[in-house]
């Protein structure tokens, strides 16, 4: 019996270093793939599409309105759920009290924030970048790629990608992403066909952060 025991200290320690590199490896995947996924470490202008074949329409400039002005919970018109926009998608406007964390900066349909709480950031100098699904992987895989991109303080930090809710209207045919800013004196809008990060990179440079109603606020 004692020599049986003896062999117990050494297996536990050989399955305990097991587990421990097992774990090892499943908190490291997340860094592993990012580092692994070439989308991630190529410039801008590299990711998808250049910008002439991008199908990007001209950008448009909007009247502002809303700036300051929260509706839904937690203020004068708590029955408000849902603020029909005079615009697709908006560039300014009424919106919800809380913006969207800023340590997210790319959402899929199951755990978008309401559009409202979006053009909150938007108030905030953010660009959103909306999609339309589906989109073939290659594109969300793009999208991702940007996200992380203009998420970075490089670039102001203030960029978002969300899926766009079409029962607030309908992007036109055959350009499934549109960009917006809410600009301190006019919003902006561009709709493109296909992901092009040399497109965004122009939109954004044009329209940085500092540009907004609300430029410091979170």
């Amino acid at each position: 019996m004692a020599e049986e025991r003896s062999g117990y200290g050494p297996r536990i320690a050989a399955a305990a270093t097991a587990l421990g590199a097992v774990l090892l490896v499943v908190a490291a995947t997340p860094f592993l793939r990012a580092y692994a996924d070439p989308a991630s470490r190529r410039p801008a202008a590299a990711i998808g599409v250049d910008a002439d074949r991008a199908g990007c329409d001209p950008e448009l400039t909007d009247r502002i309105s809303g700036a300051g002005l929260h509706v839904g919970p937690g203020t004068a018109e708590p029955y408000v759920t849902r603020v029909r926009y005079d615009l697709v998608p908006p560039s300014s406007g009424p919106h919800f009290v809380v913006p969207a964390p800023t340590v997210r900066r790319f959402y899929v349909t199951r755990d978008r924030p309401p559009i409202e709480t979006l053009v909150h950031n938007l108030e905030h100098g953010y660009t959103v970048l909306w999609y339309v699904e589906p989109l073939a992987p290659d594109q969300i895989e793009a999208l991702r790629a940007l996200a992380r991109t203009f998420g970075d303080d490089r670039y102001g930090g203030r960029f978002v990608v969300a899926p766009w809710d079409l029962d607030y209207g309908a992007f036109p045919a055959g350009r499934p992403l549109a960009l917006s800013h809410w600009g301190a004196q006019a919003g902006y809008r561009q709709f493109c066909a296909t992901v092009s990060g040399a497109a965004v990179q122009r939109f954004v440079l044009a329209h940085p952060p500092r540009d907004a109603p609300e430029p410091t606020g979170m």
